[in-house]
């Protein structure tokens, strides 16, 4: 299922309203892949306030925007306070379609990153404007003018891009790490299994799983753009893969010949370990409940998570593997402007943040002049 098809499945539960929305921004040029995940936050928020009795409504389908109009301030805060401090852990393993974590492990309680609870706060408001500015009733007036989402005030830390390069430098891959952690996929995580159950599992899924985290390392690419990979538009000769970025550019990514050796070895075993799969047009796929389906954007940052926190003292998040990517070929001697392009970055500005995450190599500039003085 395609992130349009995916999109038009989950909104079919939302308000009418929320459809409009989609409607309007997908007309305007936001992402599928933007408003899935607004989407998936709606949907949360939305039951929330049902299961707190903050609305009066069947299911989420039926709340009507008058609920949204009367909202207060503090109910929104105390949303976010619980988005917050919610233990995911539970809810991950009931909700992984994907099976892709180990039963045998130890849970303990994970709560949300930053990033995601941001996300939420930034779709709400993106809602709640479109709501109080953009609709229109039978009269041309808007649905509702209290905007309960504007008093909402969301602080960024303040420091510089030095600072912050120093802070993502402490949490990357180096060259060692990278050729190791391929390594550890590839045979050393089956040492961590305790049932046999889990390590048919990762026999069957291994090379698949080295290829996910190989192209990551292998392009900067992004996790949504990996899940949207399709067969006919790896060009391995050539070295490139067509994606689709932000705001449904096309584009295409050149690949590091070591990932292309890492994803030729798993499109050559794909049919055997997911029988059924040549009649998927996707790359990355696995097999729910006899059938064979791509593997969400979920399922592939929980594959990721589930490696990297078995050979990293703290996990890492996809995120943090195209840091890596992004910072080596830095390293490299790559070119600003060709990294900007390698990453699908719109604005410079975003990533010129890497150019100061070469911390030591700005410390071998000092010590060259300590020598020289």
């Amino acid at each position: 299922m395609n992130i349009r098809k995916l999109l038009e499945k989950h909104s079919d539960s939302m308000p009418f309203y929320v459809k409009e929305y989609i409607q309007s921004k997908s007309t305007a040029g936001l992402s599928y892949d933007t408003l899935l995940q607004y989407v998936y936050r709606y949907k949360h928020f939305f039951n929330w306030l049902l299961s707190e009795g903050q609305v009066e409504a069947k299911n989420v389908a039926s709340i009507p925007y008058s609920e949204l109009d009367t909202l207060r301030k503090d109910t929104v805060e105390m949303y976010i306070q619980f988005l917050k401090n919610e233990d995911i852990s539970v809810k991950k393993d009931k909700t992984n379609s994907a099976n892709e974590s180990d039963p045998d492990v130890l849970k303990l309680p994970e709560y949300r990153g930053e990033a995601v609870v941001a996300l939420s706060i930034q779709a709400l408001k993106s809602l709640f404007n479109y709501l109080t500015k953009e609709t229109e009733d039978e009269e041309g007036e808007c649905y509702f003018y209290r905007n309960v989402m504007s008093k909402i005030v969301t602080h960024k830390k303040g420091e510089t891009a030095s600072r912050r390069a120093r802070d993502l430098n402490s949490i990357i891959l180096n060259d060692n790490e990278i050729s190791a952690y391929l390594k550890f996929i590839e045979t050393g995580y089956s040492e961590t299994l305790t049932t046999a159950e889990a390590r048919s599992r990762y026999e069957r899924d291994n090379i698949r799983d080295l290829a996910i985290n190989s192209l990551i390392l292998g392009t900067g690419m992004r996790v949504g753009e990996i899940a949207s990979i399709e067969m006919n538009n790896i060009h391995l000769h050539s070295r490139y893969i067509d994606v689709v970025r932000k705001g449904n550019k096309p584009d295409s990514v050149s690949v590091l010949e070591s990932a292309i050796v890492d994803l030729e070895r798993y499109m050559d075993v794909r049919e055997l370990r997911y029988p059924g799969a040549k009649k998927s047009p996707f790359l990355f796929v696995s097999i729910y409940g006899g059938v064979v389906r791509p593997l969400s954007r979920r399922a592939i940052q929980n594959i990721v998570n589930k490696y990297t926190s078995a050979f990293f003292k703290n996990g890492k998040s996809p995120h943090k593997l195209r840091h890596s990517f992004a910072v080596d070929f830095i390293r490299s001697g790559g070119d600003i402007i060709l990294l900007r392009d390698q990453l699908g970055h719109s604005d410079i500005k975003t990533t010129s943040l890497y150019t100061n995450m070469s911390s030591k190599d700005g410390e071998k500039v000092l010590n060259e002049m300590d020598r020289r003085r």
